[in-house]
C-alpha cells in the first residue's frame, strides 16, 4: 500500500507507462516492415530487368515476326497486280508513269477470270457539261468500263459521290490545239489506262461527244473488232503531204506521211506502242508544228509504220465538216431533233471486220451545254438509252 502511494505521489501512473512503451514497439515494427517491403520491390525489379533483358525481348520479337511475315504475304498476292488504283492522282512524271504503264505480261493467258473493259477517256478543258446524258449510258455497266479526265490543272471538278464521273480526273497539264501539248495529255489519258490491267480498248472523246448507241452496243463493236479505229490517209493535198518536212527524214518518209482525225480508239497493243514511242516523237515535236497541226498526224503517222495491218483507217465519232471552217459545226437545242438524228444514221456504210455495215458511227460531236434537254429527251428513242 505504501509502494502504491508511493508511484501514485511521484506521477508515475503504471496505465500510462504501459501505453508509453507499447507506442515505441509499434514504430520499430513499422519502421521493420517497410524496410522489408522496399527490399522486396528492389530485388523484384532486378529480377524483372533481368528477365526482360534475356528472356522478354526474344519473347516480344518471336510473338511480332508471324504478323509482318503475314503482312507481306498479303502484299504479294496477285491482286496486287490486277486491282485498278483506288485514287487517279499520283505524284509520277510522265517519264515514270511511262515506264510503269508499259509493263506488258509475257504469258498471254491471263491466271484470273478477266473481263475486258473500255476505257473511256475525256480530253477536256473543264466541266462536262453533258455529263447527265452519259451517266444514263453508263447506268448499269459497272466492270465493264473505266473513265479518264485530263482537264486543265486549275479545274476542280464536283461530282457528286454517286457520280461515275467522281474521282476520275488524272494529274494534268496544260494542252494546247495543234500543238504537241495536246498529243502529250492524249499519251497521258492512255498511259493512266494502261494501269487497269482489265482495259483492253482505248477511246478519246471530247466534253462535246454524246454516244450513239447504248452502252452494249458500243461495247460489244468496240471489243469485237479486230481493226482499232484510228483514221490514217495518205492526203497529197496542202493540209496533207503539204505539211510535211523534209527534216523529218530518215524517221518519217513522205510515203508514210498520214493525216487522221484526233478522236481515235485503240487496242492495248496499239496503245502500248503510243506511250512506248520514242522514235517519232522528237522528229513531230520539232518538226511539225502549225501549220502542220501533230495531233492530226502523229499518232496516224506511226501507227502505220508500226501497226498499220491492224488499222480500220476510219474513226468511229461523227462530225459534220459541211458547213465549212477550221472546226466542225456544232449543235445546239435548235439542231437537236428527230430528222437531226435520222441524217446521222441513214446511209452509214462501212466495214466492220472486213464485212459490210450499216453500223460505222458510235460518237459523235460537236454539241454545246444548251443541246442536253433535247438531247435527254429524244436518247431512248434514238441512242437506246
Amino acid at each position: 500500500m505504501q509502494n502504491k502511494v508511493v508511484h501514485m505521489e511521484e506521477g508515475k501512473d503504471p496505465v500510462a507507462a504501459n501505453r508509453a512503451s507499447q507506442t515505441r514497439v509499434l514504430p520499430q515494427r513499422l519502421l521493420h516492415l517497410i524496410v522489408f517491403f522496399l527490399a522486396l520491390c528492389l530485388t523484384f525489379s532486378v529480377i524483372s530487368i533481368y528477365m526482360i533483358r534475356y528472356f522478354g525481348v526474344n519473347s516480344f520479337v518471336t510473338s511480332v515476326t508471324p504478323t509482318l511475315l503475314s503482312c507481306n504475304k498479303e502484299l504479294n498476292t496477285l491482286e496486287q497486280w490486277i486491282k485498278p488504283p483506288s485514287n487517279l492522282m499520283h505524284g509520277m512524271s510522265d517519264e515514270e508513269l511511262f515506264w510503269r504503264a508499259s509493263f506488258v505480261p509475257r504469258l498471254k493467258k491471263y491466271p484470273f477470270k478477266r473481263v475486258p473493259k473500255v476505257a473511256f477517256m475525256f480530253l477536256t478543258k473543264g466541266p462536262l457539261p453533258l455529263a447527265p446524258l452519259w451517266e444514263r449510258f453508263f447506268k448499269g455497266h459497272s466492270g465493264y468500263y473505266s473513265i479518264y479526265i485530263h482537264s486543265l490543272p486549275s479545274f476542280e471538278a464536283n461530282f457528286p459521290s454517286s457520280s461515275v464521273f467522281y474521282k476520275r480526273q488524272i494529274p494534268s497539264q496544260v494542252s494546247e490545239w495543234g500543238k504537241m501539248s495536246m498529243c502529250d495529255a492524249e499519251r497521258r489519258l492512255i498511259a493512266n489506262a494502261l494501269l487497269d490491267i482489265s482495259n483492253e480498248r482505248f477511246v478519246l472523246l471530247s466534253e462535246s461527244c454524246i454516244p450513239l448507241h447504248n452502252f452494249t452496243t458500243i461495247h460489244s463493236y468496240i471489243t469485237g473488232s479486230k481493226y482499232s479505229f484510228t483514221g490514217a490517209f495518205d492526203d497529197p493535198g496542202p493540209f496533207g503531204r503539204g505539211r510535211y518536212n523534209d527534216h523529218m527524214l530518215p524517221e518519217v518518209a513522205i510515203t508514210d506521211w498520214r493525216k487522221g482525225s484526233q478522236w481515235f480508239e485503240v487496242s492495248r497493243q496499239l496503245a502500248l506502242y503510243l506511250i512506248q514511242d520514242k522514235k517519232f516523237y522528237p522528229k513531230f515535236e520539232q518538226f511539225c508544228r502549225p501549220a502542220c497541226y501533230v495531233d492530226e498526224h502523229y499518232f496516224p503517222t506511226m501507227l502505220t509504220v508500226q501497226a498499220g495491218n491492224l488499222l480500220a483507217n476510219r474513226s468511229v465519232t461523227w462530225v459534220d465538216w459541211s458547213r465549212g471552217g477550221a472546226h466542225p459545226a456544232t449543235f445546239g437545242r435548235s439542231d437537236i431533233t428527230e430528222d437531226f438524228f435520222k441524217r446521222i444514221f441513214e446511209g452509214e456504210k462501212c466495214l466492220y471486220n472486213d464485212q459490210p455495215s450499216s453500223v460505222c458511227s458510235l460518237f459523235a460531236r460537236k454539241f454545246s451545254p444548251s443541246a442536253l434537254e433535247p438531247l435527254f429527251f429524244l436518247a431512248p428513242k434514238f441512242l437506246g438509252f
